[in-house]
């Protein structure tokens, strides 16, 4: 028996790095730009990252924070300042060394080449990360404790010079948002770090429906200069790791290399301690690799650029503007009803096209719902409604009225079944693990899931672990963290040392 045609090859069970660079081309996501690493974000990729942004952004603002915008160029002098911050982007930085080119027309071939000129005194670099500049502005703004908490968020892009680029997961160049909060004392600023940890889970979620495991890194696996690290890490379907957002408690690190000091209750002068704590649009790669099948894109409703597409179905010009009528005037009916709190994003597809080509277009867009209209179903009040979270096969023909009062709890259901799909591939793919024996046979192939183990062991011994199997720890679970009650068999005894602890620690490979 021949295999089953897909819309998407290679499929995933063949190549998944290629399956997935071939889903963004059929979604129309993104595509390499001339700038080498650097991407081209089309609309229907920009579209998701909007309302992530904007959903995103609502949350920020419900809790205190507001927007401010800093500069890209960063003076290289700030990032001296704090060694072991710099020292940890040092590799991926983007340097300006001049300030203006000058045209100089060669001899030989008459073409004019343009010249760096105007060597600046002090190099800047493009921000990789900005809590060296954020650091100077609160210094400045922050005098007294009257002046803390200090909440700012930024959307922004961010350079980090990357080696080997992949669309949405690693680009020189992408968007993101980087929190910076300033704080009186450092039981505040871990409420801070911990209140934002429990957003970004959340927001994954319910908004992504995707499932992550929430913890801390490890001492290797901290953002550079901070005292603590929290993550969320996603299982995507090659069973690899996705590191989704971190939020990061400072200490008075920065603050004390920035002079970020204010005069205390008491009346003495004392360090501000500073979080910070970002996600970006690493989250659409993620979100492609969580929930997309071998015919495209699957997208969760509440970041779908379109949620529901209703496709025209005229195959006779007598009855085409009678068709394209009811589904405009279905699609009216249908932005006034609301889901999650938001207008129903809807679209009539318009164009001169067959409903085949159509009909494929939308299913590797993701679009949760495809609504059909012919002649016939203009008579009967019917609509053919068929769901990206089901087979492209599949299809219902449902009462119009009562679709339109179900819509919302069909977009519902969808998110529903992709939370839940993601939900059970993950716990089946997170194993426990006693031994040491068996945590070395675990990593022979080459993708074989995530282990959950007891942990006891030393940065260097994690470091050498790491370095033997091309695995990090990505994260030791915080107890609310909601994992499968088997994992609970590991015992007390770590892996490595035999030694009782209380410590769990997640080992996998990751993008």
């Amino acid at each position: 028996m021949s295999a089953e045609k897909t819309a998407i090859t290679p499929t995933r069970a063949q190549d998944f790095p290629e399956w997935y660079q071939q889903v963004i081309k059929a979604a129309d996501l993104a595509e390499n730009s001339e700038t080498r690493g650097c991407m081209v974000i089309k609309p229907w990729g920009y579209g998701i990252w909007e309302l992530i942004q904007q959903q995103l952004d609502r949350r920020f603002k419900a809790t205190g924070h507001q927007n401010a915008y800093f500069p890209l160029l960063i003076p290289l002098s700030y990032l001296e300042k704090e060694a072991e911050h710099a020292e940890g982007f040092a590799t991926e930085c983007a340097v300006v060394t001049h300030h203006r080119l000058e045209a100089v027309k060669d001899p030989v071939t008459g073409k004019t080449k343009m010249i760096p000129a105007g060597e600046l005194a002090e190099p800047y670099v493009i921000r990789p990360t900005s809590e060296t500049i954020i650091g100077a502005a609160f210094a400045r703004w922050i005098e007294s404790y009257r002046d803390l908490p200090l909440l700012i968020n930024q959307w922004a892009n961010v350079m980090r010079w990357e080696m080997r680029p992949r669309l949405f997961l690693r680009t020189a160049e992408f968007l993101w948002q980087e929190g910076h909060t300033a704080h009186e004392t450092m039981e505040e600023a871990i409420v801070e770090t911990k209140l934002i940890h429990g957003q970004y889970e959340e927001f994954l979620r319910d908004h992504l429906a995707i499932p992550v495991v929430p913890g801390k890194k490890t001492e290797n696996e901290r953002f550079p200069g901070a005292d603590m690290t929290f993550t969320v890490e996603a299982m995507v379907q090659d069973k690899k790791a996705i590191q989704a957002g971190t939020s990061h408690y400072l200490g008075q690190n920065f603050s004390k290399a920035q002079n970020i000091s204010f005069t205390g209750r008491d009346g003495t002068v004392q360090h501000a301690h500073t979080t910070s704590w970002g996600v970006s649009t690493r989250l659409i790669g993620t979100l492609i690799m969580a929930h997309s099948d071998d015919d495209g894109l699957v997208l969760p409703p509440r970041v779908a650029t379109q949620q529901i597409v209703i496709l025209p179905i005229t195959p006779k010009e007598d009855t085409k503007k009678p068709v394209l009528d009811a589904c405009q005037a279905l699609a009216e009916t249908l932005r006034h009803q609301l889901y999650q709190g938001e207008s129903l994003r809807v679209h009539v597809d318009t164009r001169d096209l067959s409903g085949g080509v159509k009909k494929w277009d939308w299913i590797k867009k993701g679009v949760p719902i495809r609504i059909e209209i012919g002649p016939r179903d203009i008579e009967t009040r019917k609509v053919c409604v068929q769901r990206r979270d089901q087979p492209v096969s599949a299809k219902e023909f449902a009462d119009k009225e009562e679709f339109i009062q179900q819509a919302k709890d069909i977009l519902g259901e969808i998110h529903d079944s992709l939370l839940a799909r993601a939900t059970e591939f993950r716990d089946a793919n997170i194993a426990p693990c006693s031994n040491l024996e068996a945590f070395h046979a675990h990593w022979a192939t080459e993708n074989p899931g995530w282990l959950y183990t007891p942990w006891a062991g030393t940065s260097e011994q994690e470091e050498t672990l790491s370095k033997q199997h091309k695995i990090t720890i990505r994260c030791l679970p915080i107890p609310e963290a909601s994992l499968p009650a088997e994992l609970d068999a590991v015992g007390h005894e770590c892996i490595l040392t035999g030694n009782i602890t209380p410590v769990r620690a997640i080992w996998g490979r990751s993008y």
